[in-house]
């Protein structure tokens, strides 16, 4: 936080760790009355992820189901089943619901029309009446159920269904869950045994049905379906790499190209899977045991065909990884033509060591890196990043392999394996936040943008300043933006930004004319404090306390806007793909030793 004196004279200050915006918007902590605030947008879809307070990934939720606890509205009844509501619930209120059969029709339920596809779970509490067994069923392109029984506390399944489990939320209660993977088009409960008439009742309440492996926390709906968790246009305060105070995360746009990115069921090569094995870094049981068979052979999740070939293009791939008695994986990318394999860029993982290093040597593939971070419940998250050749190559696979201490095939033992969660394929120079896939083909997630308009009072018009501490987790990719002021356009702007490799820039445009360019030093990873003070025939740029340049011919334009972490146009994107601790604006240019306090870290 800057110093008492620095925010009392700042005309503008935003401070992430103050954890304060949603609905579209981004807080400001001054000005008090929301003149400040910045519009935030992302995109449509519950793509985008964050590592919350807590330490675990945190996603968007919803609840397919509309009226998820009022089971007379949207739910149809045949006649043979009755339905009371007002029943003593398992959360100590009376919002559960009676259903019961009077027998005489086997196949009676309480049901919804729905509209999905993908990997979904569909659960719902329960409690023994006369009837002890009842089952959930899901059906379209297919035909899921598992039947519950509530005084054995056990449940069984038909070969549609990927889990299913039944677990003691006391009094009696359970929570039971399916979850099964198709295109389907309606759920039921069924008060007894399907497919035997029997006469009597169940209690049951809150029914969901959400995309993934595991159920969630409930969201209660009404004539909609209900959201919750990171939202679409929600901004980000993201606490990973164990921080106590979040910052804003911004990236650009990406899509995610493993087609079922927690569900691993594509390109089993040699190797069983055990879905819903044990706690993920999201905190849910959703990861994924993956077992070698004992042939002598390649052990390996692989995707062909999973990228297109471009040209001098970066690819990264990378998955979450924790032993599960095996110690050796690699991730590659593999270049191939005409259906040929030529050349993998390697990352040798030691799950034991916690390391992730370049295997072996590439002529085709360059660029080649390999990166490690840091998740709950003992994952880690490994991957590498390539760049292809210029030329001779139609596409690119991605792989994940089990290997020995070599990265060779070997024949595997019966129990040790390794646990997967999170595969994740996207096209850029460096990785980007987990991008959930639970529906098959791609998930793009959009770009970041947090911008504020109508600021001509708080940016200074004749001089200011403007200070910016940010956490550069990489480096390498397209030029970015970090902080900028215009009035809608490049011609009119004041910018610090980021180029190719790194290296620290900054441009004051007034009409389409720069009077101010600056190109500077590489900046290293980690936190950065910068500023820029302006005012007729002068210009600085600070870094971490350092007074960089002075410019003595600059002309000052008129702005409105402040963008953080992209720029005033819609015809590029350059989003910073980093983190924004905070930011403050000065309505004067401060001064040089007021500057260089300002920015030491």
């Amino acid at each position: 936080m800057p110093t008492e004196s620095f925010f009392s004279s700042a005309s503008l200050a935003y401070l992430a760790s103050a954890g304060a915006g949603k609905d579209g918007k981004t807080y400001s902590i001054k000005p008090t009355d929301g003149s400040g605030d910045f519009t935030f947008s992302r995109g449509s879809n519950l793509a985008a992820t964050r590592v919350g307070p807590t330490g675990l990934i945190e996603k968007g939720r919803e609840n397919l189901l509309k009226q998820s606890n009022n089971f007379d509205t949207t739910w149809i009844t045949p006649v043979s089943i009755t339905k009371t509501s007002g029943q003593s619930g398992y959360d100590g209120s009376n919002d559960a619901w009676k259903i019961e059969s009077n027998g005489v029709a086997a196949y009676d339920a309480v049901y919804q029309y729905i509209s999905i596809s993908g990997v979904n779970t569909y659960s719902v509490y329960a409690k023994a009446g006369t009837n002890n067994i009842f089952v959930l069923r899901s059906a379209g392109a297919v035909d899921a159920r598992a039947y519950f029984n509530l005084s054995a506390v056990s449940v069984s399944v038909n070969s549609s269904v990927i889990d299913a489990s039944i677990e003691s939320v006391g009094n009696d209660w359970y929570r039971c869950s399916m979850t099964f993977n198709g295109a389907n088009s309606v759920v039921y409960v069924y008060p007894n045994e399907l497919g035997i008439a029997s006469a009597g009742y169940i209690y049951i309440q809150d029914a969901q049905l959400e995309i993934g492996l595991a159920a969630t926390e409930v969201i209660t709906t009404g004539a909609t379906t209900g959201k919750a968790g990171l939202l679409e246009d929600e901004p980000r305060f993201d606490y990973s790499g164990g921080a106590t105070c979040p910052s804003l995360l911004l990236e650009p746009e990406r899509s995610q190209l493993i087609p079922n990115s927690e569900y691993l069921i594509d390109g089993l090569t040699n190797v069983t899977a055990t879905y819903n094995y044990g706690t993920s870094p999201d905190g849910l049981n959703n990861s994924t045991f993956i077992l070698p068979t004992t042939a002598i052979a390649a052990h390996r999740l692989s995707y062909t065909d999973l990228f297109t070939y471009a040209p001098s293009t970066s690819y990264v791939a990378s998955a979450f990884l924790k032993s599960g008695g095996h110690r050796y994986v690699t991730i590659n990318l593999a270049l191939r033509n005409s259906g040929s394999f030529q050349e993998s860029a390697i990352g040798f993982v030691d799950l034991e060591q916690n390391t992730i290093v370049v295997n072996g040597s590439n002529t085709l593939w360059t660029s080649l890196a390999v990166f490690k971070e840091e998740y709950a419940n003992g994952f880690y998250r490994y991957g590498v990043t390539a760049k292809t050749p210029s030329s001779g190559s139609d596409r690119v696979d991605v792989q994940f392999n089990i290997t020995d201490e070599n990265g060779n095939s070997f024949a595997g033992n019966g129990t040790d394996g390794v646990v997967f969660y999170g595969l994740q394929a996207e096209a850029g120079t460096y990785p980007t936040s987990y991008i959930p896939n639970h529906s098959g083909g791609s998930v793009t997630r959009g770009a970041d943008s947090n911008v504020a308009s109508g600021l001509s009072s708080v940016i200074g018009q004749t001089e200011g300043t403007i200070f910016i501490e940010l956490d550069i987790e990489n480096l390498a990719g397209l030029y970015r933006r970090i902080i900028g002021v215009s009035d809608g356009t490049i011609d009119n702007s004041i910018q610090l930004t980021l180029s190719q490799n790194g290296t620290l820039e900054a441009y004051i445009s007034q009409g389409g004319t720069y009077s101010f360019t600056y190109y500077g030093p590489t900046l290293s990873t980690g936190v950065q404090k910068l500023a820029i003070t302006y005012k007729t025939n002068e210009a600085k740029i600070y870094n971490n306390g350092t007074l960089l340049t002075t410019n003595t011919s600059v002309v000052v334009p008129a702005c409105s806007n402040l963008y953080l972490g992209k720029i005033p146009t819609a015809s590029v994107s350059g989003i910073i793909g980093n983190k924004i601790k905070q930011s403050l604006l000065f309505d004067t240019a401060i001064s040089e030793a007021d500057a260089i306090t300002l920015t030491t870290l």
